[in-house]
C-alpha cells in the first residue's frame, strides 16, 4: 500500500535533495557545452566544402542514431579498453554533451535556414563582413526562432541524465534507486522523483516562456496596433 507518510519525508530528504542539485548542475553544464559544439558542427553541415559538411553530417547521424544510454555505456565501458578512461561525471558529461550537440546542431541548422536569404544579400550589399553578418544579422534572428525548440531540448535534457545513472552516476535517479534498495518503498520514491523532475521541468518553462518573450520583442505585435485592428471590426 502507498506510504503517504514516507512519500511526504522523502520530498524534504538530503540525500535526493542534493541528488535535484546534481542532476541541475548536470543538464546546465551539458547544454552550455552542447552549445558551444552545436554551433561550429551546424555551420560545418551547411558548408558547400565536402572536407567540412561530410564529417559533420556523419557526427550527427551517429548520435541521433544511436540511443543515449548505448552512447553513455560505450564511453565509460568501451573506452577503457582503448586505453581512454574517464570517470563516471565526465563519462555522463561527455555522452551528454555529445549527443546534445547532434540534437542542437539541427536546431540551430533550422533557425539558420529559416532567415531570409535577402537580408543575407543586403549584408553582402552593404560590404559587411562574413562575421559582421552573422553577428549583427543572422544570429539574432536565429536566436529568436530557436529559443522554442531549444527549451525543448533543455526539457528533455533534464530527464535525460537520469540515464546516467546506469554507470552510477549519483543523480537524482541514481539517489532513488540507493533508497529504493534499502528502504524497498519503490512506489514512494518513484512517484517523488517524478515530482521533482516535473518542478525542474516546470521551473524551466518559466525561464524558456520569458526568453520568448525577451527575444521576440521587436517582432509581436503591440497591443496598440492590435486594438486598432481590431477597432473596425467592433464596430
Amino acid at each position: 500500500m502507498f506510504n503517504v507518510d514516507a512519500f511526504l519525508s522523502y520530498l524534504v530528504n538530503p540525500y535526493l535533495l542534493g541528488g535535484v542539485g546534481i542532476t541541475i548542475g548536470l543538464t546546465i553544464t551539458t547544454i552550455f557545452i552542447g552549445l558551444a559544439l552545436a554551433l561550429p558542427l551546424a555551420l560545418a553541415s551547411m558548408s558547400s566544402s565536402r572536407f567540412l559538411s561530410v564529417p559533420a553530417k556523419f557526427y550527427i547521424w551517429i548520435f541521433r542514431g544511436t540511443p543515449l544510454l548505448v552512447q553513455i555505456v560505450i564511453i565509460y565501458t568501451g573506452l577503457p579498453q582503448l586505453g581512454v578512461r574517464f570517470d563516471v561525471l565526465t563519462s555522463a558529461v561527455l555522452a551528454l554533451s555529445l549527443n546534445e550537440a547532434a540534437y542542437l546542431s539541427e536546431t540551430i541548422r533550422a533557425g539558420f535556414s529559416a532567415v531570409a536569404k535577402g537580408q543575407i544579400e543586403a549584408a553582402k550589399a552593404l560590404s559587411l563582413s562574413k562575421l559582421a553578418t552573422l553577428r549583427l544579422v543572422t544570429m539574432p534572428q536565429v536566436i529568436r526562432i530557436i529559443i522554442p525548440p531549444l527549451g525543448n531540448s533543455v526539457n528533455g535534457l533534464l530527464k535525460a541524465t537520469s540515464l546516467a545513472s546506469v554507470i552510477s552516476m549519483e543523480e537524482l535517479m541514481r539517489r532513488s534507486q540507493v533508497l529504493m534498495q534499502a528502504k524497498f518503498e519503490v512506489l514512494e520514491l518513484y512517484c517523488v522523483a517524478a515530482v521533482f523532475y516535473l518542478v525542474l521541468t516546470s521551473m524551466w518553462d518559466v525561464v524558456q516562456r520569458r526568453l520568448e518573450r525577451h527575444y521576440g520583442k521587436g517582432y509581436a505585435p503591440s497591443r496598440r496596433k492590435t486594438a486598432a485592428a481590431r477597432a473596425p471590426a467592433a464596430a
